[in-house]
């Protein structure tokens, strides 16, 4: 019996004829916790990938950054990532309320390696957890239930150049995207939100 794949995997797999390499696969890489290694290298990634579905089975995929070490591992079953401002539409989120079923997606672009983590989400208050995490609405807490790397040969070498200057750091303010302060958007933001009340910066987004 297949943690991982159903029939219509199952159907791929027997029309390419891969279906002894994908059981083999499933026998030697996937597992059901997080190892010391997989710790480090999600621990130390500023970026992943996170795939949702809604109560309606539409899937939704997003892109989640910060500096290295916000998505953290409690233990070997469990990872938290906050949830920083965004645009308001509570996708990914909103997913995560209603149907739990998240998929991540850990890339490292300089090294080419890659990881894949699927689990159980669930919305956490932003103080759950300390160190508490700066400028964080609230926290996503996943439930690991399984974790296999994926064969890093496809991955486009590419450098770090900077941070984002939006991610929030201690003692210091985070920009207003500029994107708030346009004329489609600027009447309709939260009541506190800093784009009301806070003079122009120069960043960019």
């Amino acid at each position: 019996m297949s943690n991982l794949y159903n029939e219509s995997h199952r159907a791929l797999q027997r029309r390419f004829d891969t279906e002894r390499l994908a059981d083999r696969i499933e026998q030697r890489l996937c597992r059901a916790q997080l190892s010391a290694e997989d710790v480090a290298f999600i621990t130390g990634r500023d970026l992943f990938f996170l795939a949702t579905v809604d109560s309606a089975g539409r899937p939704t995929c997003s892109y989640k950054g910060g500096d290295p070490g916000f998505v953290r591992a409690p233990d070997e079953h469990t990872l938290v990532f906050p949830n920083y401002d965004g645009n308001g539409m509570y996708l990914s989120m909103g997913n995560v309320a209603s149907t739990a079923q998240v998929g991540l997606l850990f890339i490292d672009f300089e090294q080419p390696q890659r990881l894949r983590v699927q689990g159980h989400a669930s919305v956490i208050a932003a103080d759950a957890v300390e160190p508490r995490y700066v400028g964080a609405q609230f926290l996503v807490k996943i439930e690991v239930q399984q974790v296999f790397p994926n064969c890093p040969r496809y991955i486009h070498r590419m450098r770090r150049v900077a941070p984002s200057e939006f991610v929030p750091r201690a003692g210091e303010a985070t920009p207003v995207p500029k994107w708030k302060r346009m004329e489609w958007a600027c009447d309709v933001l939260p009541a506190d939100d800093p784009a009301r009340t806070r003079p122009p910066e120069s960043g960019q987004g």
